[in-house]
């Protein structure tokens, strides 16, 4: 029986399936029988192929979401503050949530494509441009929120470190003003990383359009790159820069996006585990909003033999990694919380999950915490659809994490008088699902009229970029003498 296993396995055409029983066997990051040229016809066909109809249907979609924003924005400057749900002790409501989210949303673009670039993970070749593209939609969302909290939206110049005769400069020890650098300097060496990533494939596109517009708009993007060794040359010493700037920027932007809570003096928020914590969270929910979109993504666009399960599989583990790091945050906050002895820390961690917005610390803790659990099993991680229910999950709970860190921490504040409920407008509402419009309308461009994948990456994870021909493959058909393990799952189809 021993030998009829062995053979069985041998006849195992399912590299996934391979690799459970062979530890030696890693599944490959490109599936199919591909070579240089087939993977170029698969994204590019995307991008100059006539624009399918269900497109059409998802970007109208977006632009009605999209529209919300805009025509509440124009209210709300028209018509003053007074039209969110903020009031003297919630001084703080969606508009910093939302922005905390959204900046959150854009970490693990930089992680995945520039930390594991420079770390050499190979993985990263299938999923990069998502994730960078990721990135700066959700600094595009994120950027709306600040401008506009500020009210007098007329009077916005006043943010900005300039001399005046009045004498009105900005107060540089708030953690706010230091948004202004950090958020800035992540989103131009983020979109330098996203574009200088492309340009090769931007070349390819420019060579292969059929309309004299596109040739010229992609060939002006493409900056008249020919494909000598000069340009390559040029093009990874570019890129290997870029990323060494980048990859300090994940652990610094969202450490100072944490600072506005934590060199404050209001309980929950005065802390100092809120830097790490908050980082840990913005690659916990960017990876689960990268798997959000990837997974609909390669279903839609057929992308299966270039973002593989195997690309999946480890964003998952990623995910549950930073997950526990988000778990044992939580916990250490109620501990140290415990260990202070002080009365008005205690209070506030106990309001949360008993206070009247234990609903929502609820709704973190089950998202963040227990859903991500889930991923332990490699029966869930091999089920894509189910990792994808479990990413849309953690993005609530991200969100969540960001009301629950605001709103619970000021709406009982040390003066039992100033007490008070906070209730979001249809405004914050409206603006909330307008954000996902801009976000998706952003996508779906990118989707439609940039390569979706970097093909000039992926082919150098392909066997024959090693001088190695790849193995021919056959359709594997279990038979009678075929173990009961080998049955189950064939979930690589």
């Amino acid at each position: 029986m021993a030998t009829s296993t062995a053979d069985s396995i041998d006849r195992v055409a399912d590299p996934w399936e391979r690799q459970r029983y062979e530890p030696s066997h890693r599944a490959p990051l490109v599936l199919g029988d591909h070579d240089f040229t087939s993977v170029t016809d698969v994204v590019t066909g995307i991008t100059l192929r006539p624009t399918p109809p269900l497109w059409y249907v998802a970007f109208s979609i977006s632009l009605a979401m999209l529209s919300l924003l805009v025509v509440t924005t124009a209210y709300l400057f028209l018509t003053g503050v007074g039209v969110w749900g903020n009031n003297n002790t919630v001084g703080w409501g969606f508009p910093i949530i939302n922005f905390v989210f959204w900046v959150g949303i854009g970490h693990a673009g930089t992680l995945i494509s520039a930390i594991l670039f420079l770390l050499r993970q190979n993985w990263r070749t299938g999923i990069n441009r998502f994730a960078e593209a990721m990135t700066i939609f959700a600094v595009c969302c994120a950027a709306i929120f600040p401008g506009i909290h500020v009210g007098r939206i007329w009077l916005v110049l006043w943010l900005a470190p300039y001399p005046t005769e009045l004498a009105m400069w900005p107060n540089a020890r708030s953690p706010l003003f230091w948004d202004v650098f950090a958020v800035g300097t992540y989103a131009t060496v983020s979109l330098l990383f996203w574009y200088m990533g492309m340009v090769p494939d931007l070349a390819t596109l420019r060579d292969r359009a059929k309309s004299r517009v596109a040739q010229m708009l992609y060939g002006f993007f493409a900056l008249g790159w020919n494909g000598s060794s000069r340009h390559w040359l040029r093009f990874e010493k570019a890129y290997l820069l870029l990323a060494a700037l980048a990859t300090p920027l994940v652990l610094s932007v969202h450490s100072v996006v944490s600072f506005d809570f934590a060199t404050s003096q209001i309980p929950g928020w005065h802390t100092t585990i809120f830097p790490p914590y908050f980082v840990a969270g913005a690659v916990f929910g960017g990876f689960a909003m990268v798997l959000a979109l990837a997974i609909p993504s390669r279903q839609w666009f057929g992308l299966h033999d270039l973002i593989t399960p195997r690309h999946i599989d480890n964003m998952a583990k990623v995910m549950l990694a930073t997950g526990l790091i988000v778990a044992y945050a939580y916990s250490v906050e109620f501990f140290t919380a415990w260990y202070s002895q002080h009365h008005y820390e205690q209070f506030v961690f106990m309001n949360r999950p008993l206070g009247p917005y234990w609903w929502a610390f609820w709704i973190m803790v089950t998202c963040n915490v227990a859903a991500p659990q889930l991923l332990w099993l490699p029966a869930v991680r091999r089920r894509i659809w189910f990792v994808f229910a479990i990413a849309v999950l953690v993005n609530v709970g991200m969100w969540f994490e960001r009301f629950v860190i605001v709103v619970t921490s000021l709406h009982r504040d040390f003066l039992p008088s100033s007490w008070t409920l906070f209730a979001p407008t249809w405004v914050d509402l409206t603006m909330l699902v307008g954000s996902f419009g801009l976000f998706f309308t952003l996508f779906l461009l990118f989707c439609r009229f940039l390569p979706m994948v970097a093909m000039a990456e992926v082919k150098t994870v392909m066997p024959q970029a090693h001088g190695i021909e790849p193995p021919i493959r056959f359709d594997y058909q279990p038979g009678p003498d075929t173990p009961k393990e080998l049955r189950r799952g064939h979930w690589f189809t």
